[in-house]
């Protein structure tokens, strides 16, 4: 008990130091592409290699983590002192996929990245996995030596950037990077039309645009050999530049990537917080991950939505909060711990939510009749479960198919992390 409030203390207190950029970084990045392994029950980690990129998007003043939302936390530790100088807290394909039936009958391994500034001395990097408790265990560490000639720097896909949107240099903005597949060398002029129409479906969203000025949009040119995507049950397979296909985890509408490392080869090709992935068909379909990337269908009639439901997850580590849709996961939050999203709860720790933005009137938990239909409350069912799991509002744009409808609560979380990478 001792040795688990010492490391709560450690990850609270180091939320408050500042880090000064220029000490310890060089205004680039650092790629470590690692292969994660495992069942549902366990996994490791092991090196794959070091990548050096030409662009830092990122913030040069908030370096370390407040907001400790995904399954993953990496911190960067000066070798020197032992002083954490960068952290940050993602989720990736691999922690959903330890949720699905085929995770409880065999073992698989997923390629995934972790991005931080290129370090001026060496230092070590530690890895970290959330138990089913949310308690963090560390896992593996890694000694970067950054004159180290392994360090790749050459550019394996090398392609034109350019800007759909551009209010500030990368270290004030966040930076989303869109990136095509499925369009080929003819469809290019397509891609460019459909970055800015997505440009406005951001833009047309609150809190987004409120905080226009604090974004920057880049697209990469880069075709793919064939128009499409892939989608295994109809047995259609395409060949495309970071080969996305339906049915990920035998979901139909679930439209991913495992090709993790050509997806971010091709985004070191501009500045970015955020990877978008922009797939060229009008099936149904998307997907996001925590400080992964997010993944959209270009022209579906429900497009505009799915790109801002999608990003919300991507970006502001938002939840689903709906209760009814199949979904490949098996009890995917455990109803005696405290969800880490900032918009579902189990109660376990209301405080920690939004508590504060409930009127104290308001019954906790909340009936969901019409007297409250546009209260912030607690409603029960969400997170894929009707039971023992709240929600903030009746309805919101991360519940239900519907554009610029971001509850209060999924408003504050996301301008909170808007604020975060621009400051």
């Amino acid at each position: 008990m001792k040795h688990l409030l010492f490391v709560i203390l450690l990850f609270t207190n180091i939320a408050f130091s500042q880090v000064n950029f220029d000490q310890y970084f060089e205004n680039k990045s650092l790629r470590l592409d690692y292969f994660h392994t495992g069942n549902s029950d366990e996994d490791t980690y092991s090196f794959d290699e070091l990548i050096e990129e030409p662009f830092w998007g990122g913030s040069k003043t908030n370096l370390i983590d407040k907001f400790d939302y995904g399954n993953y936390k990496f911190i960067v530790k000066d070798y020197q002192t032992g002083q954490i100088i960068y952290l940050r807290t993602y989720s990736t394909l691999f922690s959903e996929w330890q949720t699905t039936d085929e995770a409880k009958q065999t073992v698989r391994t997923f390629n995934e990245t972790i991005v931080f500034p290129y370090p001026k001395k060496t230092v070590i990097v530690e890895f970290y996995t959330r138990d089913r408790k949310n308690i963090l265990h560390k896992k593996f560490e890694y000694t970067v030596d950054p004159s180290n000639y392994f360090i790749k720097t050459e550019r394996t896909l090398s392609f034109k950037s350019f800007r759909v949107y551009h209010s500030n240099s990368s270290d004030k903005a966040v930076d989303i990077v869109i990136i095509p597949d499925g369009y080929t060398s003819d469809e290019m002029e397509k891609f460019k039309n459909d970055c800015e129409r997505f440009a406005g479906y951001l833009f047309n969203t609150s809190p987004y645009k409120e905080n226009k000025d604090k974004f920057n949009i880049w697209g990469i040119e880069v075709p793919s050999k064939e128009s499409g995507t892939d989608i295994p049950a109809e047995n259609i397979w395409k060949n495309t530049i970071v080969n996305s296909q339906f049915y990920m985890f035998d979901l139909d509408r679930y439209l991913m990537t495992k090709d993790n490392k050509t997806l971010r080869n091709i985004a070191s090709n501009a500045p970015y917080d955020q990877i978008f992935i922009l797939v060229n068909t009008d099936i149904y379909g998307g997907g996001s991950i925590y400080n992964h990337y997010s993944v959209c269908v270009s022209d579906n009639k429900f497009s505009e939505y799915i790109f801002t439901h999608e990003f919300g997850h991507g970006f502001a580590g938002l939840a689903d909060e709906y209760y009814t849709s199949d979904v490949a996961y098996n009890e995917f939050y455990p109803l005696d711990v405290e969800p880490l999203e900032p918009n579902l709860t189990t109660l376990v720790n209301f405080d920690s939510k939004w508590k504060d933005m409930i009127d104290k009137d308001t019954p906790i938990p909340t009936p969901e009749i019409k007297k409250y239909q546009n209260e912030v409350g607690v409603y029960e069912g969400g997170g894929y479960m009707a039971e023992g799991i709240y929600r903030p509002m009746q309805d919101c744009s991360m519940k239900s198919i519907s554009v610029n409808n971001f509850c209060p609560v999924c408003k504050r979380a996301i301008t909170q992390m808007i604020n975060f990478y621009s400051e």
